[in-house]
């Protein structure tokens, strides 16, 4: 038999199924691993459903950008919250989960051989994408706090380029990238002609002074943005499958061909879902990210036990933290060892692009998926798995 395609053998293995294969095998495992929230989609949602569904029309399939009412509530958010009037100006396009909405994207404006420029670490699935696609990803550093470092992604536009990507708040590291440099990115785009890939899935997830800015607000810009959202981490509906993606004009048929090959249309039940979410807004989020906003005092505080041996920056967004640890030979056996000798879980690093484990062992840690006590005992066990493996 022939073996798989060569650009699927380019793409790692997804690093989430694999540590939570390996906390399973270690029961009582406490995972600070995968980045979701603790809770789940409004009970008064949920319970609106089976009315919902009563018509049966709603049982064959349904428009490739979406039910029109979750399309009109989705763009009276985005004008209300985002300062994106689409109106004319863009469309909007519901696809099951925000990640294929990324990846429809890359598919409906990129040819094989083509560039992303993705600011790191960045985000694994995003990487994922563009490899599968048979595009090719241009990793491009980061400053020490995680912020944009324009000047680099600058220089790292070649004729190949088509397309510049940003996550904020960001995953993995939890960064509010400033208004002033997602401008400037979007400038950069705009000047050369390639796109703007904005991901906002975390864009209710700030924290004190940090604001969340959309690129497609900047007059002009949605000529040539895209911007990419989920309701999986706002409203608790990850395994429901709902994101969206805003988009040009000019990209319609693309997009649309995709879609329809791909999806033909997200799922109705979780769509209507998403109505009553949205109906209920970032008024029903704001309380527990408020309450994570305790969890991340108290996270940080509790990390400073390592002090002197581990650092990282305090970011003010999303629920992770991404931490510098000396190098290690093997980091799988770093995050063996923290499963089968702690029964703690993190995710390495080197999922996230910070491939150069010899000189730094990164790990991300998501306080998000559990509650305050499990994630105070977590770290614990982590900070403690830290000092036993470094003997600190």
């Amino acid at each position: 038999m022939k073996s798989p395609a060569q650009r699927v053998a380019l793409v790692d293995t997804p690093i989430i199924p694999t540590i939570a294969a390996l906390a399973r095998a270690n029961p009582g495992t406490i995972s600070l691993g995968q980045g979701v929230v603790s809770y789940g989609p409004p009970d008064e949602a949920v319970a609106r459903l089976p009315a919902l569904m009563a018509d049966p029309q709603l049982h064959k399939y349904q428009g490739v950008m979406g039910i029109a009412p979750l399309l009109e509530a989705i763009a009276a958010k985005l004008a209300a919250e985002n300062g994106i009037a689409t109106a004319g100006e863009s469309h909007i396009m519901v696809t099951a989960g925000s990640n294929m909405a990324f990846l429809n994207a890359v598919l409906a404006v990129a040819d094989p051989g083509e560039e992303f420029i993705l600011p790191m670490p960045f985000y694994f699935n995003q990487e994922m994408a563009v490899r599968l696609c048979g595009c090719v990803p241009v990793p491009v550093p980061t400053r020490a706090d995680w912020s944009l470092d324009v000047d680099a992604i600058a220089a790292a536009i070649t004729p190949r380029t088509r397309a510049i990507v940003t996550v904020s708040p960001n995953n993995p590291t939890g960064a509010v990238y400033a208004e002033e440099d997602l401008r400037a990115v979007n400038a950069l785009c705009a000047r050369h002609g390639l796109y703007h890939f904005s991901d906002e899935a975390y864009e209710y997830f700030t924290y004190g002074e940090a604001r969340h800015f959309s690129p497609a607000a900047i007059p002009g810009a949605q000529a040539h943005t895209l911007s990419f959202f989920s309701l999986s981490k706002n409203f608790g509906m990850a395994s429901w499958r709902v994101g969206y993606v805003v988009f040009p004009h000019a990209l319609f048929d693309a997009m649309n061909k995709v879609q329809d090959t791909n999806l033909i249309c997200a799922p109705v039940p979780s769509q209507l879902l998403a109505v009553e979410a949205l109906r209920l807004g970032r008024a029903w989020v704001q309380p527990r990210v408020d309450a994570l906003a305790q969890v991340r005092t108290a996270v940080h505080q509790a990390l400073g036990a390592l002090e002197g041996l581990a650092q990282f920056p305090r970011t003010a967004g999303a629920f992770y933290v991404l931490m510098r640890l000396p190098g290690v030979e093997d980091p799988m056996a770093f995050n063996r060892a923290m499963v089968e000798r702690h029964h703690v879980a993190t995710i390495p690093g080197f999922a996230f692009g910070l491939a150069d484990t010899r000189s730094a062992n990164y790990q991300r840690l998501s306080y998000g998926a559990l509650d305050p006590a499990s994630v105070a005992e977590g770290v614990q066990r982590y900070v403690a798995a830290v000092k036993d493996w470094y003997r600190a």
